[in-house]
């Protein structure tokens, strides 16, 4: 059976209106007024082999960050309501991604802590139409709503733009992997602990 959520999350700030498949077929309809961030989220669906429909109405009046942030929330939820209790997956996983002159690094572990560490190397402050400090939010959002550990690093590069996609393209590389059932693991619980 597919692994599915659908999160529904309004604020002040945003309405968001989500649906996840984790074993799609890289189906995307994503919206959030942000045009550059769309496309890193369609990316991140492609790559991940999800499907992803995506709607938000944020606050962009004011500024993108609530907007990029709550969303990172929202897919991080969409993410562990899919995976339910756990059990069976192989929990962490990490992926380098080469994107022509840059390589981005993305590790994640469903570990039921939450911690994001972002470093992108951008330094510019927009790419495209996204305010660039706003990746950071994004991961920091995906790790609470996930209740994992998220790291993310360029380790060189060029480009701005392909710093922050090689990003997203690992991220979803490595959030596949761990999402991945594995055979071996049948219904085991990935912990020691007992509790994810």
């Amino acid at each position: 059976m597919p692994r599915r959520s659908k999160i529904i999350r309004n604020t002040n700030e945003t309405k968001i209106k989500l649906a996840l498949t984790i074993e799609g077929k890289g189906r995307y309809k994503i919206s959030t007024g942000i045009r550059f961030f769309d496309h890193m989220l369609e990316l991140f669906t492609r790559h991940g082999g999800f499907d992803l429909t995506l709607q938000c109405s944020g606050d962009l009046d004011v500024d993108q960050h609530h907007t990029v942030e709550d969303v990172g929330t929202a897919l991080g939820e969409a993410f562990g309501q899919a995976l339910g209790d756990k059990r069976g997956i192989l929990r962490a996983g990490y992926f380098l991604m080469p994107m022509d002159e840059t390589l981005g690094l993305a590790a994640v572990d469903f570990s039921g802590r939450t911690l994001a560490v972002v470093q992108t190397k951008v330094n510019v402050r927009m790419v495209g139409d996204l305010q660039s400090e706003l990746v950071d939010d994004f991961f920091d959002g995906f790790a609470r709503g996930a209740k994992a550990n998220v790291h993310v690093k360029t380790l060189y590069g060029r480009s701005n733009h392909h710093k922050i996609e090689a990003l997203f393209k690992a991220f979803a590389r490595a959030v596949r992997f761990a999402c991945a059932k594995d055979k071996q693991l049948a219904k085991m619980l990935p912990s020691t602990k007992g509790l994810l």
